[in-house]
């Protein structure tokens, strides 16, 4: 499951050097379509979140679907000014927890510091830790500034990876590639029969 926030502060500009007008959420936007694009085994959701979080798209084997949802996102979409990153998280993994994949993965992307979920930290720590579910975090922009690094690490603790940070668009780039890397699907050949 990806997990993006569409938030204002998202329209910051410079986080492409070699295209300076390109907004945060541009970049992301392209970084994650290439992502999606590249998992050709996978099932994958969407869950945006901003003073809410929604499932943008449940888990589907439609990558072209997904990128097409991916790109309809934009900043605003959710109303609000606040960050709900645990109750987003709690979503995700509802989402994944219904799944019966062997592994199972979760990448949340922010650039902000949680100020609106409803769920308490001590919970969804204990959520992440009691399920069999890897949690990658990223946080954008700048360390401390943008987003809780340290917060950003302790979720990443719970969910058995680590926090990565990215402060510029081939950095973010980097990091989705070396998950991409780490997480490698392996599915038998199956032929599929239709009975019409």
């Amino acid at each position: 499951v990806l997990i993006t926030a569409p938030s204002e502060s998202m329209l910051q500009p410079g986080f492409d050097v070699n295209d300076p007008f390109r907004n945060k959420f541009q970049v992301v936007q392209e970084v994650v379509e290439d992502f999606i694009g590249k998992r050709e085994n996978d099932r994958i959701g969407l869950i945006s979140f901003g003073a809410i979080s929604y499932i943008a798209s449940p888990l589907t084997f439609e990558k072209e679907f997904l990128q097409k949802i991916v790109s309809m996102q934009y900043i605003g979409m959710i109303n609000g000014r606040r960050t709900a990153i645990q109750d987003a998280l709690v979503q995700s993994y509802n989402m994944l927890g219904k799944s019966k994949a062997k592994s199972k993965i979760a990448i949340l992307l922010t650039d902000g510091i949680d100020n609106g979920s409803k769920v308490a930290l001590e919970e969804v720590l204990e959520m992440i830790k009691k399920q069999d579910i890897k949690l990658y975090v990223i946080g954008i922009g700048h360390p401390n500034r943008d987003y809780d690094a340290a917060y950003l690490q302790a979720l990443a603790n719970a969910g058995g990876t680590q926090a990565f940070g990215a402060t510029d668009a081939s950095e973010l780039s980097s990091i989705y590639k070396q998950i991409d890397k780490l997480e490698v699907t392996k599915i038998d050949d199956k032929r599929v029969v239709q009975y019409t």
